[in-house]
């Protein structure tokens, strides 16, 4: 007989690419793991990875059972989740993607209390800049700060997030204020190297406008463009989430150059086609009400 448990496990191995992170997902030894595999094999009579001590691979066997037995998967989380709203309660396992500055500021303090009001859900929080593969990873949902281009995922919106272009006090006593985007191709600029190219996108009359300044150093790490702004090595476009108590604080200043950066939000993004569990969506209503509209975190709110 096929038991779920092993279903479970297989699943598990191919999301997460090795035994070891599977049973650390599911909060097993990785011994049960493997032998709940192991017997799983047993029952449907075929192998379903190949192992070497280097990866594992799915066989023509596992390529077949894999599309069916996630789906078996996720029926039965949605089935656990569906009779915990019956009887008046959130639980089970969720598993969400998020940004490490945007996770460690703001979506940490926000997630405690309601995880607090519902003790029975089991979040498992990866704080990652990177890009991850929702659906291939095994995530429910993503949080990303910009645009959303995997055209495979569902987003919605948590929070509107305005963008300041921003500097120190000291860097702008030193170099000048620019009053235009022409002025900034003069200044150095301190850019977030997880988009790609070094440039700047402000909203004009007759469209987005690309301003292009001198790189004075490239980091994929929010706080730390913060910290280096502060430090007045350049100018930097920051959320307003990241730069706002700098702002405040005096740390920085925003800069007017006649026109605003393009605006962009804060996401969940959860993977077309597959229902969004109740627990998910009051995930999302809580983040949307603590955020507020406009955000807490933004100095012109």
């Amino acid at each position: 007989m096929i038991r779920v448990e092993g279903i479970t496990a297989f699943v598990a191995i191919v999301e997460s690419g090795s035994v070891s992170e599977a049973a650390r997902r599911l909060r097993l030894s990785k011994s049960v793991v493997s032998e709940r595999l192991a017997e799983l094999e047993r029952s449907l009579g075929g192998v379903l990875l190949h192992r070497t001590t280097r990866k594992l691979t799915l066989t023509e066997d596992g390529t077949a059972f894999l599309k069916r037995a996630t789906r078996i998967v996720q029926e039965i989380e949605e089935a656990t989740a569906e009779m915990a709203v019956r009887r008046g309660t959130l639980s089970g396992p969720l598993r969400i993607a998020a940004p490490v500055t945007f996770g460690r500021m703001h979506l940490g303090p926000a997630l405690y209390p309601f995880l607090a009001e519902h003790p029975d859900i089991q979040l498992l929080l990866d704080i990652d800049d990177r890009r991850v593969d929702v659906s291939s990873e095994g995530y429910d949902a993503v949080i990303r700060h910009g645009p959303i281009v995997d055209s495979r995922l569902v987003a919605w919106k948590l929070s509107r997030s305005r963008r300041l272009l921003i500097a120190s006090p000291d860097y702008l006593s030193r170099h000048g204020v620019p009053k235009t985007l022409a002025e900034l191709d003069g200044h150095k600029g301190i850019f977030y190297t997880n988009r790609g190219v070094a440039d700047w996108r402000f909203q004009t009359p007759d469209g987005a406008i690309v301003v292009r300044a001198s790189q004075a150093l490239g980091m994929n790490n929010g706080d730390m463009i913060r910290d280096a702004a502060a430090a007045g090595l350049g100018i930097a476009l920051l959320p307003a989430f990241i730069a706002g108590p700098a702002i405040s604080a005096g740390q920085l200043q925003e800069i007017d150059v006649g026109y605003k950066p393009e605006a962009e939000f804060i996401y969940m993004a959860h993977p077309e086609g597959r229902n969004p569990s109740a627990k998910l969506r009051a995930v999302a209503d809580h983040l949307r009400k603590t955020f507020g509209d406009p955000p807490y975190w933004d100095p012109a709110g």
